[in-house]
């Protein structure tokens, strides 16, 4: 069932967004060569305690940190842990604060200092087809228009889509409907409408779509063991368009 949000309730959902957002922009900044996942997670876990606000992926079915911290060829659900990040990395970082009873969600990979060319390729691939999806959101668009959207301009540049994870609405839930695909048909799928709020996180692979999920039950990496990238935004669907609930 899709939850129509009140004014009230966006209002409540923006302020979990800013905390969300505010977050990815500490670990961002925190971010440097030979930090360990874990010290990542805890600068996000630190930075939403702080505003007044709870960690919403910790304990969620069981996941033990703050954020999904995910490098190189990890697509997401990586697990915080003692691995060292190292110079020339990709780390993507997928947190949420919970507060007032409503969730934030968003992600965002990271550079960790100078990357080749062909990865930067991939982070601006990915992260701008996220904003070309975001662009077409108003009422009366389909789930569909939004899955082809990211699906052709990321095929278009030669990366492939992981089809096992897509979006998702949110709200009192981390997890509601609808199902927000990163391919699709456009013309087909749920029709959107105003007070809905969804999740748009394109997951991009550098080879081929191919995943599997690690024996932790949680980290899922590339098959080909090539590099993957994910962005994210929670959008909220208003009358004349869109407003992303999840960017400071």
């Amino acid at each position: 069932m899709i939850c129509i949000k009140s004014n009230k309730e966006l209002e409540k959902m923006r302020k979990a967004g800013l905390i969300t957002a505010g977050a990815l922009k500490a670990a961002g900044e925190a971010l440097r060569p030979g930090m360990t996942t874990h010290e990542l997670d805890k600068v996000v876990e630190k930075y939403i305690l702080s505003h007044g606000a709870k960690p919403g992926f910790k304990g969620y079915g069981g996941f033990p940190a703050a954020a999904c911290i995910s490098v190189n060829d990890e697509v997401i659900h990586g697990i915080p842990g003692s691995r060292k990040i190292l110079e020339g990395d990709i780390v993507s970082v997928d947190t949420g604060a919970f507060v007032d009873g409503y969730h934030g969600d968003s992600c965002k990979t990271f550079a960790c200092g100078k990357i080749s060319d062909d990865v930067q390729a991939l982070l601006d691939s990915t992260e701008q087809s996220l904003y070309e999806a975001i662009k077409m959101v108003k009422p009366g668009v389909r789930i569909g228009d939004i899955g082809a959207a990211i699906q052709k301009y990321n095929e278009d540049r030669g990366f492939s889509v992981v089809r096992e994870y897509c979006g998702h609405g949110l709200g009192r839930d981390l997890h509601e409907d609808p199902e927000v695909p990163n391919y699709g048909k456009a013309g087909h799928g749920v029709r959107l409408q105003a007070g809905m709020v969804i999740c748009i996180e394109p997951m991009i692979n550098m080879g081929g779509a191919g995943i599997k999920v690690l024996p932790d039950g949680w980290t899922v990496k590339t098959l080909d063991g090539k590099w993957s990238a994910h962005f994210e935004h929670t959008i909220a669907v208003t009358q004349d368009g869109c407003v992303i609930l999840s960017r400071l």
